[in-house]
This record gives structure tokens, C-alpha cells and sequence, in this order.
């Protein structure tokens, strides 16, 4: 799936942390997000929470981001040239929205 500005979600699998979705597309809204991938998805014990996503380790051209709801987390993997900071400011603005 790609915008119109050239950001895309690369939907590669079949299930997702509910909510996730909704909340990447509104990421990729900002221009300097260039690909969004999720990546595994493995249940935890833990709480439940309310969908969070936290910049988590650098990686070759962006960063990884762990999401967490229900006791399930996921990672996903941000193509971007924003600094680790930046980012996760961008994924807050997202999910207020």
C-alpha cells in the first residue's frame, strides 16, 4: 500500500496487533517516512495495555519499534531519515489521532 507523497506499508502478514494498521497509515503522512514493515507477531505475559509503540534499536536506514497491546507485541520496522527522537514523536502524534 503507498501514499500519495511515496511513504508505503508493506502488509506482509497476515495478522497484526489490533489498531496497528490504522496508526501506520496515519504515520506515513510524514514525509520522511519512506517504508513501514511489520514483522512478527508473538504473545507476552504481561498486563494488558492500550496500543503503545516505542522506538526500540537502530537499523540500516531507520529503526525498529515495538508495538504492544493485549498482551501481544510486534515488531515493526521504519524506513525514515528522522532521528530515533523525532520518530517517536511522530508515532505519538499518530496515535493521539
Amino acid at each position: 500500500m503507498s501514499t500519495a507523497d511515496g511513504g508505503r506499508l508493506v502488509l506482509n502478514h497476515s495478522t497484526h496487533i489490533k489498531g496497528l494498521i490504522p496508526v501506520l497509515e496515519r504515520l506515513l503522512a510524514h514525509p520522511d517516512i519512506k517504508t513501514i514493515t511489520p514483522g512478527r507477531l508473538a504473545r507476552v505475559k504481561s498486563r494488558p495495555v492500550p496500543l503503545r509503540l516505542r522506538v526500540t534499536v537502530p537499523i540500516r536506514g531507520g529503526f525498529k519499534v515495538q508495538a504492544r497491546s493485549e498482551g501481544n507485541v510486534q515488531e515493526v520496522f521504519i524506513i525514515t531519515g528522522l532521528s530515533a527522537a523525532d520518530l517517536q514523536n511522530a508515532i505519538n502524534a499518530a496515535l493521539a489521532k
